[in-house]
């Protein structure tokens, strides 16, 4: 009887936790770590992120399955704000290529993509496939920052 009770709390205790991963995948969490200097800033430039521009950032590799995903998701929403006049860059780095700068940023699960400020701050990240609403409003907010002017 008592291995049956545990069982069951087990259960619920994997539900549980569950339940709040797949919550959090793909939200977009504001953050602020402050700006990229040194040999991150010359990685990010080296893989196409531009000074003054937001630049949304997505980690990838290519056995990554929702990576596609979330290279459609980045490609609309960008491609979007810039017809509306926006300065976005759109910055994909495969992981396993760049596993320092993937260190720096502290990527822990592909894919993890990034929202980053004219002055190369991180403004917002994601771990998952975020929603076109949500990254959108992610860019919009930190084009609105004073560093990204």
């Amino acid at each position: 009887m008592s291995a049956v009770v545990v069982l069951l709390v087990a259960l619920a205790l994997a539900a549980v936790v569950g339940l709040w991963v797949r919550r959090r995948e793909g939200a977009v969490r504001t953050s602020d770590r402050g700006g990229a200097s040194g040999s991150r800033a010359l990685a990010l430039r080296a893989a196409g992120a531009t000074d003054g521009a937001v630049t949304v950032l997505h980690f990838s590799a290519t056995w990554c399955g929702p990576c596609a995903a979330v290279r459609r998701v980045v490609s609309a929403v960008v491609t979007d704000l810039e017809s509306a006049g926006h300065r976005v860059s759109d910055v994909e780095v495969d992981m396993d290529e760049n596993p320092q700068l993937a260190r720096d940023f502290g990527v822990m699960s592909l894919p993890t993509t990034f929202v980053l400020d004219g002055a190369m701050r991180e403004r917002s990240r994601a771990s998952g496939v975020p929603s076109s609403k949500d990254l959108r409003a992610a860019v919009l907010s930190a084009s609105d920052s004073p560093s990204s002017e």
